[in-house]
């Protein structure tokens, strides 16, 4: 009796499918996952390290004792990053929120309108990408100091306004939606207008949300267009105030892992509170109806 028991369970045992396949693949992206993550454990533990533990091998991943005076430093010393908060706030939403507008608007052009040569237009608007954006530094810095505003933060926000992915990504939802909603309404007098502001836009929630996120995280992390056209201190953004711990004889690793991590906290706890629309934006974004 008992022998049939046993081979009843090894027999249900037997019968459990495994995917090996999808468990190396878990175990690979879980290891690689890890990966990621150290670095950013190893920025949070130096920033309440003491100086003389910054290069401690094995890594002390719970400081003894715990410092939190390069924090301190960070907010209240001569180069208060409360200034670069404030600058990067003010290009990365101006820019976000004109780049979402625009980009939208764009995208129900290539969509909705139907015009002569669009789709051979939008094909030409899309090989925009391939040109790599260093190369128009130089005509823009050229173009910033004849309008005068050179050295000023619409030196940033305005290239920022236009946005070729945002165009693609926004128009490709706009592309999944049934034209009988936009021809309905025109037949009952409604204007590209009224069906842009009351009908498409509520729609495209969590798409527009999802560029809005990507692209602010853009902003607010962009160090070379800030290096390029930016020159007085009171101006900078986040990526070139970490610039103020570095000295000819001496770099300040606690106190600029303190600053990254300040600079680094607002975007987690966006995609902490953003992560539905961006899945939600991405997959509808990316199929056609």
């Amino acid at each position: 009796m008992e022998q049939t028991k046993v081979t009843h369970a090894s027999a249900g045992i037997k019968s459990i499918p495994i995917d090996f396949k999808m468990l190396i693949l878990t175990a690979v992206l879980f290891a690689t996952g890890i990966a990621m993550v150290i670095p950013f454990l190893w920025m949070i533990t130096t920033s309440f390290s003491s100086p003389q533990d910054v290069f401690h091998f094995p890594i002390k991943w719970i400081p003894s004792p715990i410092v939190l005076d390069h924090h301190i430093k960070v907010w209240t010393g001569n180069d208060s990053f409360v200034i670069y908060y404030l600058n990067s706030l003010k290009i990365a939403l101006i820019s976000s929120l004109g780049a979402v507008l625009l980009a939208a608007i764009t995208a129900y052009g290539f969509s909705n309108i139907q015009f002569k040569g669009r789709d051979v237009l939008f094909v030409f608007y899309l090989s925009m990408m391939l040109i790599p954006p260093q190369i128009l530094f130089v005509p823009q810095f050229l173009m910033f100091d004849w309008m005068g505003i050179y050295n000023t933060h619409w030196a940033l926000i305005l290239p920022n306004l236009f946005t070729i992915y945002g165009v693609f990504m926004i128009r490709q939802f706009f592309l999944s939606v049934p034209v009988d909603i936009s021809e309905s309404a025109m037949i009952d007098g409604a204007g590209h207008f009224t069906i842009f502001f009351r009908m498409m836009l509520p729609l495209a929630k969590p798409v527009l949300a999802t560029f809005t996120i990507i692209d602010f995280s853009w902003h607010w992390n962009d160090y070379e267009r800030a290096l390029v056209f930016l020159i007085d201190k009171d101006l900078f953004t986040i990526p070139l105030g970490l610039q103020s711990f570095i000295d000819v004889n001496y770099i300040d690793y606690n106190s600029m892992m303190a600053a990254s991590f300040a600079a680094v906290l607002p975007m987690l706890i966006i995609f902490m509170f953003g992560q539905r629309f961006i899945i939600e934006g991405v997959s509808s974004s990316a199929v056609k109806g």
